[in-house]
């Protein structure tokens, strides 16, 4: 899976704009796109809104590309309730003895989100 920065840079290319006309429209520097395109820095919400808008794509189809860690909502929940932080400690022990893979994990959560909206 391609990350967010070589995904952004796909959909640029394919509306044919260049770093430059890009940055220009999302009123942000050549420098900064760059960095984005090559996964060094990151766009705020604001700007990630806007580069759907340009790219026409959604929000939604440029998160499913980012693949960062959500550290900070990690903390936030296993702080909120110590049973997160049992359940990624579980996933991670089985992931690095390749008991669950990547794909597992996402097939899992995909089976549990259709059995909910099928519940209701």
């Amino acid at each position: 899976m391609e990350g967010l920065g070589a995904y952004i840079r796909l959909k640029r290319d394919e509306c044919d704009l260049s770093l430059r006309e890009f940055a220009k429209r999302l009123d942000c520097s050549a420098a900064f796109i760059s960095d984005v395109e090559l996964g060094r820095r990151h766009p705020s919400e604001e700007v990630l809104t806007e580069i759907a808008r340009i790219l026409r794509t959604s929000v939604e189809d440029l998160r499913a590309h980012d693949t960062r860690a959500p550290i900070d909502e990690i903390k936030r929940l296993t702080q909120a309730n110590p049973k997160f932080a049992l359940a990624f400690r579980t996933v991670v022990e089985r992931a690095n003895s390749k008991k669950i893979t990547a794909d597992e994990l996402l097939e899992m959560v995909k089976e549990k989100e259709g059995r909910k909206t099928k519940g209701k």
